[in-house]
């Protein structure tokens, strides 16, 4: 590559950032860190109509909890600023005008109801798709169908107007996509878009070309949605003479259901039961839960997101950061959608979790305890945290799955009671707790399990007769972490409690 790479994610602040922008965002990361290029953040902000406060700053938010961080952006300047669309109006239009001088583009001076009433006849006339385009604009109020003379006089006196590209006929335009291979389309399938609104903005389609020209973005690389967008696009390449600048295009494959059924939406997040958005977003009239607030790692997600849709070839799962700008290549993304598997995303979070260190989860479980009132110490903690990261699934659940070890239990389940806790159960606990206040053994808990099958089996009781009412004894609970692990951790002492209180309370 000659060029040095300079790539860009675009978004609108229109709301929050779906995962799936998210993911575009890693992708043109990762593509700019493993080349040693730029990765830059700009507003596509030229719709001001949709315009939503907040959501830029949870754009960069999301993005920076994400570890997806630009060398340039609205917030922290660059070479090539401004960021903003909005505040870049003042360029735009001098490109409108000579696409308009060199006739690629012209005047449109179409009324809503003009354009309306074109639309009607269309459909009333059999056609499905109704466009402005090489043939319908010869019959509609514009510069190429008004005498030069009243196209001036419009235009002096302040009418308003909008400027399209003048789409030719029966070509076909031809671009390669570094994920599709080559694509063509025939012009006659594309319609004459409105490059410069009525109000003096542009559209998406002039905007991004100059700024991306005038930014230097060396790729493009973006959601599948836009690939009907990119024939236009290359064509104003050509026609504001940048062909040889143009940037190359990556069109990226959608993100589908978790069921496989049409593209993920911002609604399947309720259906569904998952987040589909980086951080929790709260908007005037609606809320959707994040990633992050749902307990997720960044780091997960990240790992996550970078295989949705994209393969190394391996049958490695688990990267870091790094290792995905060594690894990631553009070319192995897949053309066909991507499912979004929350149940994958899940999983990859408990692989971080299991990597974490103990002292961090333990660090954790300290802070959980103040805010209740409690203490220990990171020593007493560790063992917990070590002893719970084979089921946790969130840093949360170290919590939620290890509150009998803070405190005892106040109930044993009913049912399990029922069905386990009778003669046997209850004369083996006995004898179970007898030995330990009058026995020495090492607190440990291969010594305690030896232990207790000792004396089990000098009873003649089976050891399959205590364990569950042992663990419902221990911890309220009739599923858990390893139950001898769990005896030591809760100590000599703690545990003939917890045994008397329970033989007491469910005494047969």
């Amino acid at each position: 590559m000659s060029r040095k790479v300079r790539v860009r994610f675009a978004p609108s602040p229109t709301g929050a950032l779906h995962i799936g922008g998210v993911r575009t965002a890693l992708f043109n990361y990762l593509f700019a860190q493993q080349h040693k290029g730029d990765f830059i953040i700009r507003i596509e902000d030229t719709d001001q109509t949709r315009f939503v406060a907040g959501a830029e700053q949870y754009i960069m938010d999301a993005l920076a909890w994400c570890g997806i961080n630009p060398v340039e952006s609205p917030m922290q300047g660059g070479a090539f600023a401004p960021y903003r669309q909005s505040e870049r109006k003042a360029m735009y239009a001098q490109y409108a005008l000579q696409l308009v001088e060199s006739g690629h583009a012209y005047y449109a001076f179409d009324t809503a109801n003009e354009l309306e009433a074109m639309r009607l006849r269309l459909k009333s006339a059999g056609v499905a798709s109704p466009q402005y385009n090489s043939i319908t604009r010869m019959q509609m109020k514009n510069s190429i169908t008004l005498p030069a003379d009243e196209v001036k006089r419009r235009l002096e006196q302040g009418e308003d107007y909008v400027i399209r590209i003048k789409m030719p006929r029966r070509e076909e335009v031809r671009f390669k996509d570094m994920i599709r291979d080559w694509v063509s389309v025939s012009t006659d399938t594309l319609d004459d878009k409105v490059l410069l609104k009525s109000d003096g903005m542009p559209t998406y389609h002039l905007a991004n070309i100059v700024d991306d020209y005038l930014m230097q973005i060396t790729h493009v690389i973006r959601g599948e949605e836009w690939l009907p967008s990119a024939p236009t696009h290359v064509l104003l390449y050509r026609f504001l003479g940048w062909e040889k600048e143009m940037p190359e295009f990556a069109h990226l494959p959608l993100i589908l259901k978790p069921d496989g059924n049409g593209k993920l939406s911002k609604r399947d997040g309720a259906a569904f039961n998952m987040p589909v958005f980086p951080l929790d977003w709260k908007g005037e009239s609606e809320f959707f839960a994040g990633f992050k607030e749902w307990g997720f790692l960044p780091e997960a997600v990240v790992n996550f997101l970078a295989l949705l849709g994209w393969n190394s070839g391996t049958n490695q799962e688990i990267y870091s950061m790094a290792e995905l700008i060594e690894h990631f290549d553009i070319g192995k993304v897949n053309k066909a959608g991507a499912r979004f598997d929350f149940e994958k995303a899940k999983w990859f979070n408990q692989q971080y979790l299991r990597h974490k260190p103990d002292s961090e989860i333990a660090a954790f479980l300290q802070s959980k305890l103040a805010q209740v009132g409690k203490e220990a110490s990171l020593a007493t903690l560790e063992p917990i945290a070590a002893l719970l990261k084979e089921r946790a699934v969130f840093m949360n659940d170290f919590w939620e799955d290890g509150q009998f070890f803070f405190f005892a239990p106040e109930g044993y389940d009913p049912d399990l009671v029922a069905k386990k806790w009778n003669a046997d159960a209850q004369k083996g606990l006995e004898t179970f707790l007898s030995a330990l206040k009058t026995e020495a053994v090492e607190w440990k808990a291969e010594p305690l399990k030896a232990f207790l099958q000792e004396k089990l089996k000098a009873a003649n009781i089976g050891l399959g007769k205590v364990m569950l009412p042992l663990r419902l004894a221990l911890t309220g609970l009739g599923a858990g972490p390893d139950l001898m692990q769990v005896l030591e951790i809760l100590g000599k002492e703690e545990a003939c409690q917890r045994l008397e209180k329970a033989l007491e309370k469910l005494a047969v």
